[in-house]
């Protein structure tokens, strides 16, 4: 593979700009294809303790997307230290990038989670602020910019890891979000997380989800994610990756021209396991067709 489609996320080089996005992604796609060919992989999202994520109903198909109630079902920081990590530090060699998606209830939480991560051989921590915040009576940290504020100051005083932080649709003002995530030290962004959803079941009557509302994503939301892409790479300096209903080469190339660095793909991985390998020949042979020598030179563009 040529370094063309090569992109500088900050300090850290990828080889291409396709990441598989977090909690749609294992290591068995590796039945489907080369994962050395992957720009890099997020993980699941972690969490101090094992959690079962929620009962009842989980995925629910609606036009062009779904609809997810996992609830973080994660096998903890100790067990993915253990089990995981050297396993996923073994694609290192073959240039791809490992970032380790973090959630938490409370700031003590984030906190003791990322000081018990394995860093070795670790690239970045995405930083998942779209959990609830147990001692805020049940808002989110990504729901408002005070929030957000403090957990980002506290976690960028313990890791010497980068830092990205996930930023949610939901949010109240994701653009001044952003800013803050900046000004405490963020070394990136990734957006846009799901968005709050609902169904119904009208033969029993009743919502289809045990928490009535879950998370939608998939090309439903593309054009709202690429938006709110788009205004936070008009307000921050720092790099962002894009995501949000991403099937194809020219889906993630709307992304980089409204100014994302890299792209996650989430939902598209369980319609076609070949996804990520597809997009990463055709933003090549969109570069070469076109005479481009890098994506620099199309980013933010718009």
């Amino acid at each position: 593979m040529s370094d063309i489609l090569q992109v500088n996320f900050g300090n850290i080089i990828f080889k291409n700009p396709v990441i598989a996005a977090s909690g749609t992604f294992s290591l068995d796609y590796g039945q489907h294809f080369d994962l050395s060919q992957l720009g890099g992989i997020c993980s699941k999202g972690l969490t101090l303790y094992p959690r079962a994520g929620n009962r009842g109903m989980r995925i629910w198909e609606t036009a062009s997307g779904i609809i997810n109630s996992v609830g973080l079902e994660n096998k903890g920081i100790d067990l993915f230290n253990k089990e995981d990590l050297p396993v996923l530090k073994e694609l290192k060699d073959s240039g791809v990038r490992l970032i380790v998606n973090i959630s938490g209830s409370t700031i003590v939480e984030y906190l003791d989670t990322i000081s018990l991560l394995w860093e070795e051989g670790v690239d970045m921590i995405e930083l998942n602020i779209s959990c609830p915040n147990v001692k805020e009576g049940g808002i989110y940290f990504g729901m408002t910019s005070s929030a957000a504020r403090e957990l980002v100051k506290e976690v960028r005083g313990i890791t010497r890891l980068p830092l990205v932080i996930k930023l949610s649709p939901n949010a109240d003002d994701i653009v001044k979000i952003a800013q803050c995530c900046e000004e405490e030290g963020a070394d990136g962004l990734s957006l846009v997380n799901t968005f709050k959803a609902m169904a119904i079941d009208i033969d029993r009557r009743k919502p289809i989800f045990d928490n009535i509302y879950a998370g939608l994503s998939g090309p439903a939301i593309k054009p709202m994610a690429l938006r709110m892409v788009h205004e936070v790479c008009q307000k921050v300096k720092i790099p962002v990756m894009g995501m949000g209903g991403i099937c194809n080469g020219r889906d993630a190339l709307e992304f980089i021209m409204a100014g994302a660095t890299c792209i996650q793909v989430g939902t598209a991985n369980f319609i076609n396991p070949g996804t990520c390998p597809q997009i990463i020949a055709e933003l090549e042979e969109f570069l070469r067709l076109e005479g481009i020598k890098s994506l620099e030179e199309i980013r933010g563009i718009i």
